[in-house]
């Protein structure tokens, strides 16, 4: 068994630890359960907030915002819970956030986001990369309101005009979500139906010959008030910031509410989203971060060839919520969905300059895609007071399927001249070189309790983990290869509520991570695992829109790769990641129309534990220090410019190292975002819009993977639009 104390530990203590985290909780629901049993329902605390329409089991969360503030959350704990309760950090981008900004992709809409490296890799349409506290999430790390929705095999590109929020949970989150990045997760939270009657079109147009249509509609069906309906889409031919690359996207999302009863909601969401677009330029750095005798590499330049240049995604997501309340002490939850991604990419890139520093070495790439998942979770909560605690206590199984069959091809495609490019040379046919197919099984079993003692909050949280995964090579010469992990993660965090709204807490947490593979000896690779202490404050004054968090923590991850100094042809897991950092956040309401965003982030990535030489270096393409704010005001009733809206933002990233070698650094930047609005005609239902993100138009780059990978940054972007609602 793997020890996951941050002291060694004995397999008897072990168990105790895992008993006592568990056993706490199982003997609050029995002491619930007799209360009820023998004293009618069980006391609750009450908390006066406004009046809201439920609209299936986030809707609490959802419906207390105000302006760019949102005061509760359901991904920090899987409960309807204020954040300042939550003892991490979570960060939420609301619909009046999306919209302020015109957001057009997720990596847009992680801009503004302490702790957060949004657009990791660049200008690049077709992949969202992230990284959450220096630890790159995206494959493994987005969900989908509340379950894994990507497979792992390749990663996502969600369309953000379907979203009613996107929340960011912080650090290790393996107690509620299982496997996981140390850096954290991103939750999106889809749009759901409406109890009154809401209309929305809009087309835009902008950059890169951009053209957009785009509605929203959604509201009760009949007049009994039991069913409700809401309905996006969104269609999108656009180009690209590189030549040739294009960003097209066809977007429809239907979802329907049932209510069988007050205690009882059902709700059915799906959607279908089909992208076109094309992979990434991989440009070399003599050129983009250093001079090169031929002059600087434009940033349109395009590295490919028209015979293949294609990445063709279609993801369909069909899934329900059910809830039942049976009284005010119960509840019970199940939440699942099928998820389904073909993907096809051909594309050549680069691999590195010639002596001549113009002609660009070239590979062809192919691969093919066809993923299913299955993900269900259930869960029972109970809200109850043994003496003077009162408890929110969380149970739930979860399920995740993952099939995918991936087949990899690739071939020596003929160089180019990048300074001179001649397109349309004939390429060679791609060969296959893997051809597998993966199932894997995970089964999740959790345990929480949020315990309250007057001022105090305690949360405590366990889950046991196992994951099954078969890979069958599907080639003449193939076999199966087998790997199973077991992992028991936890969580544990103190707050106190002070007065004033402000909540100090501390935490620590726990996460695993199963890598794929095995050593020079056949055995399998053990999980990757994470480990955080984290303490803060939070600022939530009751009655005032303002949501204010401070917080400092060490992550660390264990059983990296790394070479093994004894073999050169094996890997051992005795390498060591640690990042300790600072984050601070503000969304603020000052007051009527004016709305306010601040975060700084600053981290310390540094590798701990390898043999490969990097052992103390900065971990490689993530910067220390990163900050950004963005200001947005309504002139409201009684100003002369009634219905006149404005915006503007500043973002600063760091510089970050090409590799964990340290190779080069690449340069930090500072870029300034704009936005004007104007509500006109009858009741405002109108609206004209125009957003510029890098409004002085810098070139960058975003980062380098080593001296032959190089990535540039977005370029000035205009987005205009044209906007009716009813």
């Amino acid at each position: 068994m793997t020890d996951f104390t941050a002291a060694p530990l004995g397999r008897r203590r072990r168990r105790l630890l895992h008993l006592a985290l568990l056993s706490g909780s199982l003997a609050s629901l029995r002491a619930a359960a007799r209360a009820q049993s023998q004293n009618g329902p069980a006391p609750t605390t009450t908390v006066d907030l406004p009046t809201v329409d439920v609209q299936g089991r986030s809707a609490g969360a959802l419906a207390d915002t105000q302006g760019f503030v949102s005061r509760r959350d359901v991904t920090g704990t899987k409960t309807d819970t204020p954040l300042s309760e939550i003892p991490q950090s979570v960060s939420v981008i609301n619909r009046d956030q999306l919209d302020s900004r015109q957001v057009q992709s997720l990596g847009e809409a992680l801009r503004y986001t302490a702790g957060v490296q949004s657009e990791a890799f660049g200008a690049d349409p077709h992949v969202d990369w992230f990284n959450i506290r220096g630890f790159s999430t995206n494959d493994t790390g987005i969900y989908l309101n509340g379950l894994r929705v990507s497979p792992g095999v390749t990663a996502l590109a969600p369309e953000p005009y379907g979203l009613e929020r996107i929340d960011v949970l912080k650090g290790p989150a393996s107690v509620l979500y299982g496997q996981n990045a140390p850096g954290g997760l991103v939750n999106l939270v889809s749009k759901r139906p409406t109890d009154t009657p809401l209309g929305e079109a809009a087309v835009l147009g902008g950059s890169y010959g951009r053209i957009q249509g785009q509605f929203d509609l959604g509201g009760p069906v009949g007049t009994d008030g039991k069913w409700s309906y809401r309905l996006t889409g969104l269609a999108r031919g656009a180009g690209s910031q590189t030549d040739r690359v294009p960003n097209d996207r066809l977007f429809l999302a239907p979802a329907i509410t049932y209510r069988a009863g007050p205690d009882t909601t059902v709700t059915l969401l799906t959607s279908f989203q089909r992208d076109h677009s094309a992979g990434q330029q991989f440009l070399p750095s003599q050129g983009t971060v250093f001079g090169n005798p031929n002059g600087r590499i434009p940033t349109n330049r395009f590295t490919g060839e028209d015979q293949y240049n294609k990445v063709d995604k279609f993801q369909m997501n069909l899934g329900y919520e059910i809830e039942h309340r049976f009284n005010d002490v119960f509840t019970v939850r199940q939440n699942a969905r099928f998820s389904r991604i073909d993907y096809n990419q051909r594309q050549v890139y680069g691999l590195g300059f010639q002596p001549d520093l113009a002609t660009l070495n070239r590979t062809a790439y192919g691969q093919d895609v066809r993923a299913n998942l299955y993900a269900v979770d259930n869960q029972g909560q109970a809200k109850f007071a043994t003496g003077p605690l009162t408890h929110t206590v969380l149970g739930g199984f979860e399920y995740n399927r993952i099939t995918n069959a991936t087949v990899n091809r690739s071939a020596a495609a003929t160089p180019l001249n990048l300074f001179n490019p001649v397109y349309g040379a004939l390429q060679p046919e791609l060969s296959i070189y893997t051809n597998s197919q993966q199932t894997q099984n995970l089964y999740g079993l959790y345990l929480q309790d949020q315990v309250k003692l007057d001022r105090f909050i305690l949360t405590l949280g366990g889950r046991q983990d196992w994951v099954d995964t078969t890979t069958r090579d599907r080639r003449a010469d193939g076999g199966t290869a087998a790997q199973s992990a077991r992992k028991f993660t936890y969580r544990a965090g103190l707050g106190y509520e002070a007065p004033l709204g402000i909540t100090p807490y501390v935490g620590y947490a726990r996460s695993f991570q199963p890598i794929a593979g095995v050593n020079a000896s056949g055995a399998a690779f053990q999980p990757t695992e994470g480990k955080q202490i984290e303490v803060g404050v939070k600022y939530q004054p009751a009655g005032k829109a303002s949501y204010v968090t401070a917080a400092a923590f060490d992550l660390t991850q264990s059983n990296v790769s790394t070479p093994d100094p004894t073999n050169v042809v094996n890997t051992v897991q005795t390498g060591e990641v640690r990042v300790r950092g600072v984050e601070v956040e503000a969304q603020l309401n000052l007051l009527a129309g004016l709305n306010v965003l601040a975060a700084y982030t600053y981290l310390d990535p540094v590798v701990t534990s390898a043999n490969d030489g990097t052992q103390g270096n900065q971990v490689g393409a993530v910067p220390r220090h990163a900050a950004s704010g963005w200001l947005d005001y309504s002139f409201g009733e009684g100003s002369p410019v009634a219905g006149l809206g404005l915006g503007a933002g500043v973002r600063y990233v760091g510089s970050t190292q090409a590799s964990n070698a340290d190779l080069f650094k690449v340069r930090d930047r500072t870029l300034a975002d704009a936005a004007v609005r104007y509500d006109f005609g009858r009741d405002s239902r109108w609206r004209v819009a125009v957003n510029a993100n890098n409004l002085f138009d810098r070139s960058f780059v975003a980062q380098c993977s080593g001296e032959s990978f190089c990535y540039y940054g977005t370029r000035r972007e205009v987005l205009a639009s044209l906007g009716v609602r009813w």
